[in-house]
């Protein structure tokens, strides 16, 4: 098994690191996301780090792309419309909050084994959600009341472990449910998704900082800049090149990459 020591600085090629940063963020911005669950088998199968180290830096980068992604959308989606949706923020909130901080905490007692196949698993579902659920379609809530509170606390609270667990922000999850269980247009559910994504990975970033583990950011400082730094590149060209590539193609490849991922990470020693 691979021990700490291969996250020092100097060990990695700071050059791999942007450009590797940059791939992913450009793939996640082809499909309107920050590119954190191509970025995890990443750091874990090319650069060497063990899993909860992987995951901690994921979840350090995905806070910079997050709030970077934000402001950069303004434009498009003004902070007055998200504001104007306050309450179904602060539905999912109320659930991935709690989520996040129980998934960053099982994930510090897990055996690296075991978190490799937890990892494994859901790249696999996330897989699953981008064939199945990115094209959703805008229409009626199918709740009302509080059964939809509830729904949002539920699936908020899926939403939280499962950021938690692999340092993403969650988007790929939170856009379907604001589309399909909100009936929120999928320019404002991008929007609306990072509003819940930010305080959610700032929870579970707050309890895995009490992890011995938190120590990987300090010794890889220079790497996580870099590499951050080479996704935010890559969103914003993978955001300027949307559309050029037919989600027919693009999806089910992205898919296919990440289910491949999914059998390296769950072999990985």
């Amino acid at each position: 098994m691979r021990t700490h020591t291969e996250g020092t600085p100097g060990q990695k090629n700071t050059l791999a690191a942007f450009a590797s940063g940059g791939i992913i963020g450009t793939l996640g911005g082809l499909i309107g996301l920050g590119g954190a669950e191509f970025r995890l088998p990443v750091l874990i199968g090319l650069f060497g780090f063990p899993a909860l180290e992987a995951v901690i830096l994921n979840k350090a980068m995905s806070l910079v792309v997050v709030a970077t992604a934000l402001p950069f959308r303004a434009r498009t989606v003004p902070f007055e419309q998200i504001a104007a949706h306050w309450s179904v923020v602060v539905n999912l909130l109320a659930g991935s909050l709690v989520g996040a901080w129980l998934g960053a905490g099982w994930a510090t007692r897990l055996k690296s084994e075991t978190l490799y196949r937890v990892i494994s698993v859901m790249l696999v579902a996330i897989a699953a959600v981008l064939l199945l659920g990115h094209d959703a379609q805008a229409g009626a809530s199918p709740f009302a009341g509080p059964v939809l509170i509830f729904a949002g606390i539920v699936a908020g609270f899926v939403i939280g472990v499962v950021a938690a667990l692999l340092g993403v922000a969650g988007g790929e999850l939170l856009i379907p449910t604001l589309v399909l269980l909100f009936g929120a247009d999928i320019k404002l559910a991008g929007s609306l998704s990072l509003a819940v994504s930010l305080p959610t990975m700032l929870v579970g970033f707050a309890r895995y900082s009490q992890d011995r583990s938190f120590s990987v950011l300090g010794r890889n400082r220079i790497f996580l800049l870099v590499m951050a730094a080479g996704s935010i590149v890559g969103t914003f060209l993978g955001g300027q090149l949307l559309g050029l590539v037919p989600n027919a193609l693009l999806l089910p490849l992205l898919s296919f990459i990440l289910v491949l991922s999914a059998f390296k990470v769950w072999r990985h020693r």
